[in-house]
C-alpha cells in the first residue's frame, strides 16, 4: 500500500497536503504515560503517520484497565503497557517507528529521555509527574501537551508552546484536592479517550502549524452536561526562572498529620501526593499488603488511610479476614481528612 493511498483523506486538506504529511513523518513526539489518555493518543497519532513515537510506562496492564486503555485486551494483563502497546500499534502502520521505554520518569532520567523528542504529550495521573515534565520541557525548551481527568470531566491545555505559558503558570501551588484518581473515584471510560484524541489533535497542529494551539487556554471540557468552557491564563516569569535557575528535581508535595501520636497505614501507592513522610507513617500500598503484614503492628491502634477512603477499606477487609487483624480503623474521607 502506498503512502499516497493511506494518507490520502488528509493530504486531500490544503492545509496538509504532501508537504505536511512529510513534516508528520519527520515528527517525533513521547507519549509519558501508555494508560486511559496515552493509548487513545497514541493511535491516532500512529494513524496518522507520525515518523516516531516514544512510549514510556513503568506500569504492567491490569484488568480494572481495560474499559478505558484500549490497546489492550484480556490476554495482556500482567504485561508491559509500553512493550503490548508497540507490539499493537507497529502491526497498524509500518510508517511509524517506536521506542519503548519501560521505566518512571524522574529526576535522573528526564532530561535525557525528553530531550529527542519535537513535542511530549502527558498521560499522566499524579501532580509530581507533571512538574517534572513541565520543568524538563522549559529546560529543554519542548513543548507539551498536557491533560487530566476526573469521573466525568476533563482537561485540556499545551504548555511552553512558542515562550507561551507553562504549567507551573497555571498551576503554581498544588492543591491537595486534586489528587483523586481513577482507582479512588472512578472515571466514564470514554473521558480519557475524548482528552486523548483531543491531546493528538493538539500536537498534530504544532507538527502541522495549523490551527489554534490550545496554549495559554485551559479547556474544560464535561461530557455530563456536553459543555465546554476556555480559561485564559497567562505565562508567569517568575516561574519561568524558578525552574531556569535551579537543578531539576521532584516536586516534594507533602503535609503533616493532625495527630503526630496515632500510628498509621498508608495504602496508597508510593508516588501519590500528598506524601506523610513523619514518624509513626508506614507505608505498603494495597497490592502489597498480603506479602507485608508483618510489618503492621498488632499490639496498638492502626489508623489506615488511602486518597479517598476506598482503597482503605479493603486493605482493613483483607488484612482482617486473612491476617486476623482487630486494631485496625479506617480514616474516612482519606488524607484530606487528617491533615493538619
Amino acid at each position: 500500500m502506498s503512502r499516497q493511498n493511506r494518507y490520502d483523506r488528509q493530504m486531500k486538506l490544503p492545509e496538509i497536503g504532501v508537504a505536511g504529511q512529510e513534516k508528520l513523518q519527520k515528527a517525533s513526539i513521547l507519549i509519558v504515560g501508555v494508560g486511559g489518555l496515552g493509548c487513545p493518543a497514541a493511535q491516532y497519532l500512529t494513524a496518522a503517520g507520525v515518523g516516531r513515537i516514544g512510549l514510556l510506562d513503568h506500569d504492567q496492564v491490569d484488568i480494572t484497565n481495560l474499559h478505558r486503555q484500549v490497546l489492550f485486551s484480556e490476554k495482556n494483563v500482567g504485561q508491559p503497557k509500553a512493550e503490548v502497546a508497540k507490539a499493537v500499534l507497529s502491526k497498524r502502520n509500518s510508517d511509524v517507528s517506536f521506542d519503548v521505554h519501560v521505566k518512571r520518569l524522574d529526576e535522573t532520567n528526564a532530561m535525557d529521555l525528553l530531550k529527542d523528542y519535537d513535542i511530549i504529550l502527558d498521560g499522566t495521573d499524579n501532580f509530581q509527574t507533571k512538574y517534572l515534565i513541565n520543568d524538563a520541557c522549559v529546560l529543554l525548551d519542548k513543548p507539551f501537551v498536557g491533560a487530566s481527568i476526573y469521573k466525568y470531566q476533563g482537561q485540556l491545555a499545551v504548555f511552553n508552546y512558542q515562550n507561551g505559558p507553562t504549567y507551573r503558570c497555571l498551576y503554581p501551588k498544588h492543591n491537595f484536592k486534586d489528587n483523586n484518581n481513577c482507582e479512588d473515584t472512578g472515571v466514564l471510560g470514554v473521558l480519557p479517550g475524548v482528552m486523548g484524541v483531543m491531546q493528538a489533535t493538539e500536537a498534530l497542529k504544532m507538527v502541522l502549524g495549523i490551527g489554534n494551539v490550545l496554549s495559554g487556554t485551559l479547556k474544560l471540557v464535561d461530557t455530563l452536561s456536553s459543555s465546554d468552557q476556555l480559561i485564559r491564563f497567562k505565562r508567569n516569569e517568575s516561574q519561568v526562572g524558578m525552574v531556569k535557575n535551579r537543578p531539576l528535581q521532584l516536586e516534594q508535595i507533602t503535609c503533616e498529620l493532625i495527630d503526630s501520636n496515632k500510628m498509621y497505614l498508608d495504602v496508597r501507592e508510593l508516588y501519590e501526593e500528598p506524601q506523610a513522610h513523619q514518624k509513626g507513617v508506614l507505608q505498603i500500598p494495597l497490592n502489597q499488603l498480603k506479602d507485608r503484614s508483618e510489618e503492621i503492628p498488632t499490639d496498638q491502634e492502626v489508623y489506615v488511610f488511602c486518597q479517598s477512603g476506598i482503597r482503605s477499606k479493603k486493605a482493613i477487609n483483607l488484612l482482617e479476614k486473612e491476617f486476623g487483624f482487630t486494631n485496625l480503623v479506617d480514616v474516612e474521607g482519606g488524607i484530606e481528612s487528617i491533615i493538619k
